[in-house]
Parts: structure tokens; C-alpha cells; sequence
């Protein structure tokens, strides 16, 4: 058995399919944000599972905190650990959230390399296995919701995680339906922390240093590793692949422009062919001499998110 499985999520059936059910009957008689407290409870219970939680990203999906939690008798709470947290730390989890899959970890202890800071994270918690599902609001991912398991470990079913998928779907339609386009609910506006600008955080050897990601030019592959660009000349060589980082950037303003690069289109200050007659194109970024290839299969794209 594998230690972690991604898997679409699908129609709840098999021992969780009454976990809709009682989502729905909280979400009916509660403001859904009160809600959600009584649903983990009630999940958390019926699965016999030993901590349910929700977590909510940040609009820029680079932070996120722990707003509600359900724990088993003699089991640690963690809510207040996980306030205004970096999606760095998550980085392997959220790549598949974004893409809307359910996560199913069996054995924390034998996650892949890259889940190095998960799996560092989860087991401070004392988890030995672990369900994730995403909350999507009008068509964006906004949060997600698991179980964890601490007694024992537990191999997750597909069946368990479309039930708690179909859970996340009522969640998110009764907690995201009334925010306008771009903005957050309104509970979410109250519960927005801090006033400091959200970082990604990037590793090299001993050093960790956090960045926003408007200081960031551009990123490009090296093998398993990552070198970002960085402005003022710097560049800096992560422990993560270029394919974890573009679940970690804004979408709005980073593009893939070549199977080993992303660039930041803020910073781009010229585009064109690379030479007479040789069908090649590329970008140069401000602050930077270097010059970064444009495939054929993303000209289009950055055609169209330059507006030429």
C-alpha cells in the first residue's frame, strides 16, 4: 500500500455516505460559519477519527490559518499553532488541492521527500495518517477541510474522501455564496489577520528567508531544485522543483514560459525573437541581464497576459 494517494473526488457511497447528511442539517438550522464547528464534531465522531479541522486560505492563497477544530478526549488541540501560516509549509498538500483532488496520507512517516516540512508539521502533531479535502467558493479554491488520525494508523477509502468532499462542497456553497466577485465573505473580511504582506519562504541550506513574491523575477529549474531570481541581483537555489512552485505563486502574476521557467510579468521589459530569422523568442526582466527562452507552446499565453 502506498503511503499517500491524490484522487478525484467523487459521489459519497460506502460507510461515509450519511456524512453529507449531517452537513447539510447544521448548514440549515446554522449561519454556515457557526456551522462548521458542529459539522466537524459530527463528522469527526461518526468517522471515528481523532481530530477534524478546517483550515482558510488567504486571498493570494500564500497564508492560511486554522479556524475551526473538533478533537477526540486526550487529544491535542492545534488551532492556535496554525494562525497566519505560510503555504510554503503545506506545499505538497495544496499542489493538489488546487487541482481539486482529494489527499489521502496512510503512513505520514513515508511521505516523499518533498513533503519534507508537511510531514515535519504533522508529525509535531502526533499524526500517523491524515485526509484532506478541498473547500472551493466561486470556482477558487478558499479552504480545506481533513481528518487526522493519532491513535493509529488508518487507510483512507475513496468512498471516505467523496463523502467528505461532497461535505466540502456544501461548506464551501453556504460559505462562499454571498462574496462578491474578488472579495471575501464577510465573516471572511472580519477574519482577516495581520497587515504585513504575505512571503514565501525559501530554503538554502541552513538559511530560510522569506520574499514577497512581487521581489521575485523569475524561477527556473534546476533538476529537483529551483533557482529564484530575485530583485537586486540575487538568486537563490531552493530545495523544491519548479513543478511544487507554480502551486505556490499568484496566478495573476507569474506564467510558465518554458518547461524550466516561470517568470513574473511585472518584471518583463522586453519580449521578442532571439535572433534574425531564427523563430526563437525571448523575455528579458528588469534588473536582470539575463535573457530567459520562450517556448512556442506558451507564446500565446504570454501574448495574451501582455496584452500585445
Amino acid at each position: 500500500m502506498r503511503s499517500f494517494e491524490n484522487v478525484p473526488v467523487g459521489e459519497p457511497c460506502g460507510s461515509g455516505a450519511d456524512w453529507p447528511f449531517l452537513a447539510a442539517r447544521h448548514l440549515l438550522r446554522e449561519p454556515a460559519w457557526d456551522a462548521i464547528s458542529g459539522i466537524l464534531k459530527d463528522l469527526g465522531t461518526r468517522a471515528d477519527v481523532d481530530r477534524a479541522w478546517m483550515f482558510e486560505y488567504d486571498d493570494g492563497l500564500l497564508r492560511f490559518h486554522n479556524t475551526h477544530e473538533w478533537c477526540r478526549d486526550g487529544v491535542r488541540s492545534h488551532v492556535q499553532d496554525l494562525q497566519d501560516a505560510p503555504v510554503t509549509m503545506i506545499g505538497w498538500l495544496h499542489r493538489s488541492l488546487v487541482k481539486g483532488e482529494a489527499v489521502m496520507i496512510h503512513d505520514v512517516e513515508r511521505l516523499p521527500r518533498l513533503a519534507g516540512p508537511l510531514a515535519t508539521e504533522m508529525l509535531r502533531q502526533d499524526d500517523k495518517s491524515v485526509l484532506s479535502v478541498p473547500v472551493f467558493g466561486k470556482d477558487r479554491l478558499r479552504a480545506c477541510i481533513g481528518f487526522d488520525m493519532t491513535r493509529t494508523r488508518r487507510t483512507w477509502n475513496a468512498s471516505e474522501a467523496g463523502s467528505l468532499a461532497a461535505c466540502a462542497e456544501l461548506i464551501g456553497l453556504a460559505l462562499y455564496k454571498e462574496a462578491p466577485e474578488g472579495l471575501p465573505p464577510p465573516e471572511a473580511q472580519a477574519r482577516s489577520v495581520g497587515a504585513f504582506p504575505p512571503l514565501l519562504y525559501l530554503r538554502r541550506g541552513g538559511e530560510i528567508r522569506g520574499v514577497a513574491p512581487g521581489e521575485i523575477l523569475g524561477l527556473r529549474s534546476a533538476r529537483d531544485y529551483t533557482q529564484v531570481w530575485l530583485i537586486g541581483g540575487s538568486v537563490m537555489l531552493d530545495a523544491r522543483p519548479l513543478g511544487l512552485w507554480t502551486a505556490l505563486l499568484p496566478a495573476a502574476d507569474f506564467l510558465r514560459i518554458h518547461r524550466t521557467a516561470i517568470v513574473n510579468l511585472k518584471h518583463v521589459s522586453k519580449i521578442g525573437p532571439a535572433g534574425a530569422g531564427n523563430g526563437k523568442w525571448t523575455v528579458q526582466l528588469r534588473a536582470s541581464e539575463a535573457v530567459w527562452s520562450v517556448s512556442r507552446p506558451y507564446r500565446q499565453a504570454l501574448r495574451e497576459r501582455l496584452g500585445i
